[in-house]
C-alpha cells in the first residue's frame, strides 16, 4: 500500500498549480460574469499537454490516466479556477471513444483531444427522464445508410463552445424489460435541425447551460459509437471519470475555501488576538480539513481503481457524495470565517457558491448515491 504520489503526478500537480496560479480566481470569475470563456486558461494547459494527460500515447497524449486527469482538475480548482468542461471533454467523452471508438473515430477525435482543440459536450440528460437513462426518449431512426435524431437535451454544459456533442439516443426498446436500447452519437453542433437555448442559472463560472433541440437531425453512419444497442454500457464507461474528475474539483474548491478562510482567520485581529485563536473559528475549520481530507484519499482509492482496470463504481460514487459534502461544508465555514467580508466580492469566497452547491446535485444527485450504497455496498432492496 503506497500513498505517495509518483514523480511524474508531483510535476504535474505543480505545473498545473503554477498554471492556475498565474491566472487565478479573480480571472476566472471576471471571465465568467462578463459572459466570456476562459480560453486564455485552456489554451495555456493545452499547450502542455495537460489536457490531454488520460489520452492513449498511441493518439498523441501523455497515455497516463484519470488519477492525472483528476490532478489536473484539483488544482485548477484549488487556484480558484474550476473548469467543468474538462469533466465534460477529457473525461467523459474522450474515455468513450477511447474505449468504444473504432481505429478510424479513435484517429479522428482523439488526438485532437490530446491537444486541447476539440472540446466535446455530452448530451445525456432530458426533461422528463432525469436520472432515469432507460426512459431517454430522444430517438435515432435509421434514415439513407446513417441516422435522423429527434428529441430534447436539457442542462448540457458548454454547447456554445464545444465543437461536438457525444448524445445518448434511443435506438430500440428491450421487448423483456421494456426498457430503451441506447445509442451513442458524435453530432456537430452546427449540424442542421439543431438549435440550443440557453438555461439561465445563479451559477458563476464560464461554461453556460443549454436546452438542445434535435429536430430530425441528420449523422452517417461513422458517427455511432460502438455497436448500436450497446450505448448504456458504453456510457457507463464515462460515468466512473466523470464522477472521480468531480470529485476533484470539489476536493480542489474545498482547499480553496480552507486556503482563504485559514489566512484571513491568522492575519484578522479582534480583542488583540488573531480570531484563528478561538475554538469557535478554529475547530470549524479544522472538521472541515478532515472531512475534505477523507474526501480526497476516496477520490484517490477510486481512480486508482479504475486505471487498474478495476470496479471503481462504488468507490467513485462515495467519492463524489464526500467530496461534494466537505466542499460545501468548507466553503460556508470560509465565508463564516470572513464575517460580513465572507460575501464581498473581493475575497473571492461567495462567487463560488453556485458551483460548489451543484456538485450535490450534478452530474449525478446526492440520494442517487445514497440509493446506490444502499443496494449495491450493503445489499439493502431497491427503493426506485
Amino acid at each position: 500500500m503506497d500513498f505517495a504520489e509518483t514523480s511524474e503526478q508531483s510535476l504535474l500537480r505543480s505545473a498545473v498549480a503554477k498554471i492556475a496560479a498565474s491566472f487565478g480566481h479573480r480571472y476566472f470569475v471576471t471571465k465568467a460574469r462578463q459572459g466570456e470563456k476562459s480560453d486564455e486558461l485552456w489554451d495555456a494547459l493545452a499547450g502542455q499537454g495537460y489536457l490531454g494527460v488520460n489520452v492513449p500515447e498511441a493518439y498523441g497524449g501523455g497515455g497516463m490516466g484519470i488519477s492525472e486527469l483528476a490532478i489536473v482538475c484539483e488544482e485548477l480548482a484549488a487556484a480558484g479556477c474550476p473548469l467543468l468542461l474538462l469533466v465534460v471533454s477529457p473525461a467523459i467523452c474522450a474515455t468513450v471513444i477511447a474505449r468504444h471508438g473504432s481505429e478510424e473515430q479513435r484517429q479522428q477525435w482523439l488526438p485532437r483531444f490530446a491537444t486541447g482543440e476539440l472540446k466535446m459536450a455530452f448530451a445525456i440528460t432530458e426533461p422528463d427522464a432525469g436520472s432515469n437513462s432507460h426512459q431517454i426518449s430522444t430517438v435515432a431512426t435509421p434514415y439513407q445508410g446513417g441516422y435522423r435524431i429527434r428529441g430534447t437535451k436539457h442542462y448540457i454544459s458548454g454547447a456554445d463552445e464545444a465543437e461536438a456533442l457525444l448524445v445518448v439516443t434511443r435506438t430500440g426498446t428491450d421487448e423483456r424489460t421494456g426498457r430503451g436500447r441506447l445509442s451513442l452519437f458524435v453530432v456537430d453542433l452546427d449540424a442542421p435541425g439543431l438549435e440550443k437555448s440557453l438555461i439561465p442559472v445563479e451559477i458563476v463560472a464560464p461554461e453556460k447551460q443549454f436546452t438542445l433541440h434535435f429536430d430530425d437531425v441528420e449523422v452517417g453512419p461513422d458517427r455511432l459509437i460502438g455497436a448500436e444497442g450497446e450505448g448504456l454500457r458504453q456510457v457507463f464507461t464515462g460515468l466512473n471519470p466523470e464522477r472521480i474528475t468531480g470529485a476533484s474539483i470539489s476536493n480542489g474548491l474545498a482547499r480553496y475555501a480552507l486556503d482563504r478562510a485559514a489566512e484571513y482567520a491568522r492575519d484578522r485581529r479582534v480583542w488583540n488576538v488573531p480570531i484563528g485563536a478561538h475554538q469557535g473559528i478554529s475547530h470549524p475549520l479544522a472538521k472541515a480539513k478532515v472531512e475534505s481530507e477523507l474526501a480526497r484519499l476516496m477520490t484517490q482509492k477510486a481512480a486508482w481503481l479504475h486505471d487498474r482496470g478495476l470496479d471503481a463504481s462504488e468507490a467513485a460514487n462515495m467519492a463524489k457524495y464526500a467530496a461534494a459534502e466537505a466542499a460545501l461544508a468548507a466553503l460556508d465555514q470560509a465565508i463564516q470565517t470572513h464575517g460580513g467580508n465572507g460575501l464581498s466580492s473581493e475575497y473571492g469566497l461567495a462567487d463560488l457558491w453556485g458551483f460548489t452547491r451543484l456538485q450535490r446535485t450534478a452530474p449525478v444527485s446526492r440520494e442517487m448515491i445514497l440509493n446506490y450504497v444502499a443496494q449495491h455496498s450493503l445489499g439493502l432492496p431497491r427503493s426506485y
